[in-house]
């Protein structure tokens, strides 16, 4: 009988009648499929490293991301910074006061016959200006010197209350002069009653605004009693030209609204 060393049936009888639960009999049957994957893996370590370098090929490089970033980016300019004008700035020095100017005359290498002008001599220009023509100063000018101050100062704009307050919540009561049963009797003998025999007597209110400098306006009646009273109380207020004292919110002079009411009797 011949031995095939590759085929596993050779364990079977150097193994016969012995321990085959050693470890020896069972790492010689599993050799097979042990050299079969040692033999893969190896295969495929070297096929990738083969083929290493045309995958590194292959893949893209950073420097095209950075140039395709590159491109992808805007320039954007800012536009310039707003500066403010200085406040409280010193006004600026007066001008020097004038001094003679002397024409500056270049001088040049010429002929004696073509010289037309001579310069200026040292002490001709001694203390003075050049420029292009003479000029006579003035050395005696004074000289202005302005102290810096602190620039144009603003008007403060100081708005006019000119709020209609009304009568209960002031604090200084506007007053007739004499005080109001003095008013009242001033209307009271100028208010002509209505001489209809329909008309029997009633109560009237009439409300104004006395100003601050004492005059009364926006006269007007808020009820009546009819048969003309109205027209009435209104003519008679507006008659009397004495000037109230005006009434007072945080110490100061205000509008304020006055409600007076008048009662009438029927002429007898």
């Amino acid at each position: 009988m011949k031995l095939d060393l590759l085929n596993n049936k050779w364990l079977d009888i150097v193994f016969e009648g012995r321990n085959k639960s050693y470890g020896a009999y069972d790492l010689r049957k599993k050799n097979t499929n042990t050299n079969l994957r040692a033999f893969l893996i190896g295969a495929v370590i070297f096929s990738l490293g083969i083929a290493a370098p045309v995958i590194i090929n292959m893949l893209p490089s950073s420097s095209d991301g950075d140039e395709a970033l590159t491109d992808k980016i805007t320039t954007v300019k800012l536009p310039p910074k707003e500066e403010k004008p200085k406040e409280n700035l010193p006004p600026p020095p007066p001008p020097p006061p004038k001094v003679d100017q002397v024409k500056f005359v270049k001088p040049v290498v010429a002929k004696t016959e073509d010289v037309t002008e001579e310069p200026p001599k040292v002490e001709d220009i001694k203390d003075k200006n050049l420029g292009k023509e003479d000029i006579k100063g003035d050395p005696n000018a004074d000289i202005v010197l302005t102290p810096p101050g602190d620039g144009p100062k603003q008007q403060e704009v100081v708005e006019e209350d000119n709020t209609i307050y009304n009568q209960a919540g002031i604090e200084v009561q506007p007053e007739y002069p004499g005080g109001i049963d003095k008013f009242r009797s001033f209307i009271g003998s100028n208010f002509q009653a209505p001489e209809d025999e329909g008309f029997k007597g009633g109560k009237i209110f009439v409300q104004f605004v006395v100003e601050k400098d004492g005059t009364l306006t926006d006269i007007k009646v808020v009820r009546d009693a009819g048969f003309g009273t109205k027209e009435e109380a209104i003519r008679v207020v507006k008659k009397n030209k004495v000037k109230w004292s005006a009434a007072e919110q945080n110490g100061k002079k205000v509008r304020c609204s006055y409600m007076l009411p008048i009662t009438i009797q029927a002429p007898e």
